[in-house]
Formats: structure tokens, sequence, C-alpha cells
């Protein structure tokens, strides 16, 4: 079992978590959302962790197809910025929590980088907190999206007995 730390002060931000060998599919059909929230059903199951091998979160980087763009992210939306379709290019090997399994993260002040319909979006980079302030994670949670918490690989920390 691991759980999760905040690098700069050392919190526990998540209880003992399980490793998941591979990223759960996760269904993407509208009926499959909550009816209240729209959310998605959660990438990863409670209690569960999994290690994200793929880039996360800005910085982008534009398509080289602009005829025939892919999504963003493999469980994303396309996106589109002023100068065209992208990618994103940032963190690989964030750690992939459900949500509710770092229930004591807050949002950024402002709200900063947590923009979004329904929630955050996740794409405008860390919008979570430790108890301590440091920002250490990215929520997406909104009614087009994902619904999942990556912990950034460089501000957190496993700790496994």
């Amino acid at each position: 079992m691991t759980v999760f730390l905040c690098s700069k002060c050392g919190t526990a931000i998540t209880p003992e978590l399980a490793e998941l060998a591979a990223i759960p599919d996760v269904s993407d059909d509208e009926r499959d959302r909550d009816k209240e929230t729209r959310r998605a059903p959660s990438t990863v199951p409670r209690g569960h962790y999994v290690i994200d091998p793929e880039p996360w979160g800005p910085p982008y980087v534009v398509q080289d197809d602009q005829e025939r763009p892919q999504p963003a992210q493999s469980r994303g939306p396309v996106v589109c910025r002023e100068e065209g379709f992208v990618i994103w290019a940032g963190s690989r090997h964030t750690v992939l929590v459900h949500p509710d399994d770092a229930a004591g993260l807050q949002p950024l002040p402002n709200w900063e980088n947590s923009s979004g319909c329904c929630g955050p979006t996740g794409d405008e980079g860390l919008n979570r907190a430790c108890p301590c302030g440091a920002p250490v994670a990215t929520l997406a949670a909104d009614c087009f999206g994902p619904y999942e918490l990556h912990l950034d690989p460089v501000r957190t920390y496993a700790f496994s007995q």
C-alpha cells in the first residue's frame, strides 16, 4: 500500500492506496455521466492509483494534422487554442487517483486554473493545493471530460510500507 505526500511539507495527501497495473477503461458514453453533476465515472476507483505515462496538462504543442485533430490527451476532448488544435505536452508519470481519495486538497486562491462549465477542465495546470498552500495536483471534473485527479510527480512523493 502507498500513501502520497506533499513534497513541501510532508503532509499525507491520500490514504493508503493500492496500485493498478494500467489505467482502467472508463465509459465516455453520455448516459453514464452523473445526472446531477454531469461528471463522467471516475477514471480510477476509490482506494487505488495508477501512474499515467502520457503527458498531462500544459504546455501545449500544435498538432501536425489540423484537418483531422485528435483529442488533446487520451481521455479528453479535442482542444483548440489561438494557434490551432493542440495536444498536451506537460508532465509525464502523474499519479492518477480518485478525487475523493485526496479530499483534503483545496482549490487554489481565487479558483486559479479552475475554469470550466460544471467544474475545472484540468487544462490550465495545477489547480489544487495541499493544506500548507503548495500547489500539488490538477483536478479534471468538468461535464465534458474525464473525472480524475493528477498528483504532480515532482510536488508529491510516494511512501510505501
